[in-house]
């Protein structure tokens, strides 16, 4: 009962929205409104309150690590430069979590889960290591492909933990499903640019690997603010393929110079194959929308 009246709530709050002609008026009265109702939300569950700010120190104490770590290696310099678009994208994400604690709710049953989770908490470890990689390019500094290879490593890892943590604790929620598309999107969009910087990459590859991740963004957008209709979209058997395929593919490019001459004839093949299963998967989501609209 108390999500259906959520979802009242955020429709309702769209609907004004989109009657204002999305005025700076309108933008405020939603962004206030919104924000008082994940104050309510975190008041009115302490303990899941706290679960956050326990994340949010972690995220932090792992953040202080990475600068500290980064002032030994690369220089006080490399840090400084690196240091306001790590800290601004830490900053937004813990505040995105915050915001959205009320999406907490287990899949099947609706109920709002009193922790953040394991599951999610790796997924904002992933994010963080976005973080990161995003604060090096904000700051204009080149990232060597071992270390971009060891971010991305580490962030698969906990790609594929928090997925399975989630299922077998049944801890499953829309919280997880966006912070998941969410921590993909930053670290794909910060390890494509790297690569383009690197000369790795072709633009024109570039740009069909971000379109994977733009198109569902503008869809779910489009559809909440001009509609304000929410659109499905969760995952898929060719999605799935597709994110292994593009995984694979990024290793190859980033594979260190000892493994360059095993990963080179891989180069060709695992790109064809990724490249249709990024246009089968986008196919198979709208195929699942639809038989979700019917029924």
């Amino acid at each position: 009962m108390q999500q259906h009246s959520d979802n009242e709530f955020v429709v309702d709050l769209l609907i004004a929205l989109r009657r204002e002609r999305f005025s700076p008026r309108a933008w405020g009265y939603f962004l206030r409104r919104s924000w008082l109702m994940s104050c309510h939300t975190a008041s009115a569950n302490p303990t899941l309150q706290r679960s956050w700010r326990h994340v949010t120190t972690l995220i932090a104490l792992l953040a202080l690590a990475a600068l500290v770590g980064n002032s030994i290696f690369a220089g006080l310099a490399d840090t400084l430069r690196l240091l306001p678009g790590f800290i601004f994208c830490a900053v937004w994400q813990q505040s995105d979590l915050f915001c959205h604690l009320g999406l907490n709710r287990q899949a099947r049953s609706g109920k709002l889960l009193p922790t953040v989770g394991i599951a999610n908490t790796l997924t904002w470890l992933r994010g963080l290591s976005a973080a990161y990689l995003l604060g090096r390019l904000a700051g204009a500094l080149a990232t060597p492909s071992w270390l971009a290879l060891a971010i991305f490593l580490c962030g698969g890892a906990t790609d594929i933990l928090d997925g399975l943590i989630a299922r077998h604790a049944g801890t499953q929620s829309k919280l997880g499903q966006i912070a998941d598309a969410e921590a993909d999107f930053c670290l794909y969009l910060s390890l494509t640019i790297i690569l383009l910087q690197n000369g790795a990459l072709p633009l024109w590859v570039a740009v069909v690997i971000l379109l994977r991740f733009i198109t569902p963004l503008a869809a779910v957008l489009l559809s909440y603010f001009v509609f304000a209709q929410p659109v499905r979209f969760g995952s898929t058997p060719w999605g799935r393929y597709a994110g292994l395929a593009q995984c694979l593919y990024f290793i190859v490019l980033l594979a260190p110079p000892p493994l360059s001459a095993f990963a080179r004839p891989l180069h060709t093949p695992l790109l064809i194959v990724m490249l249709c299963l990024l246009i089968a998967a986008p196919v198979a989501q709208i195929v699942a929308n639809k038989r979700a609209m019917l029924d």
